[in-house]
């Protein structure tokens, strides 16, 4: 057997348990780095049942996140406008327009608009949306510009990382809360106003966001 095979052969089982581990140890890295809602979720823009225009009815109408978005400053969940909040304005406006059939259908139904969910924390991760409202963290800081978007999209990626940027440092975010959805708002003296009145927030308000595993994952 000698013969047949060089004595470099002996090292072979070696080299190749080396490899595996080698090609192991990359293919979880590219996982852990590019298997996250940066990476995967970001740009996500299904195609829902209905053209809503964000850009349009947010942006240019100016009608208030919290008029379709019911509850969202109260509760922990932001809930999705029911056919009815739709059929407010648009039983006067666009009646006959084939482009809402499915609203009106399930105004007559009863039955859900099956609107596509965007932006979804996984079920390990709790979010309350009414806590981060009423401490001023406006919808734009998770959600981007929405009132300039005519298709909705995933502009944040909501990833771990991205809520300790916050947690650890939140007299970068806060703002008053009456100023939550005003998307297009930017503090007047720039980052060192924003600075120096959410530090001043954040002391008034005690505000002390959890950095703990515990505190997101309950």
């Amino acid at each position: 057997m000698s013969k047949l095979f060089p004595k470099s052969a002996n090292k072979l089982p070696l080299q190749i348990i080396i490899l595996v581990f080698v090609l192991g140890g990359i293919a979880t890295a590219a996982t852990t780095y590019y298997a996250t809602n940066k990476y995967t979720n970001v740009g996500y823009a299904p195609v829902q049942p209905v053209p809503f225009s964000h850009a349009l009815h947010a942006g240019q109408l100016g009608i208030d996140c919290r008029y379709c978005h019911v509850g969202v400053d109260k509760g922990p969940t932001s809930t999705v406008p029911t056919s009815q909040t739709c059929m407010n304005c648009h039983n006067q406006v666009k009646t006959d327009s084939p482009l809402l059939q499915v609203v009106r259908d399930s105004y007559a139904s009863g039955d859900p608009v099956p609107w596509v969910k965007i932006h979804q924390a996984p079920d390990y991760v709790y979010f309350n949306h009414s806590v981060h409202i009423a401490r001023g963290v406006s919808c734009v800081e998770c959600h981007g510009r929405i009132d300039e978007m005519d298709v909705v999209h995933q502009a944040k990626p909501l990833s771990m990382g991205f809520c300790l940027d916050c947690h650890r440092a939140p007299e970068n975010f806060v703002r008053d809360p009456k100023l939550v959805t005003k998307l297009d708002w930017k503090h007047p003296e720039g980052v060192e106003g924003q600075v120096r009145d959410g530090k001043k927030f954040v002391h008034d308000w005690n505000i002390k966001p959890p950095q703990s595993c515990s505190g997101c994952h309950r």
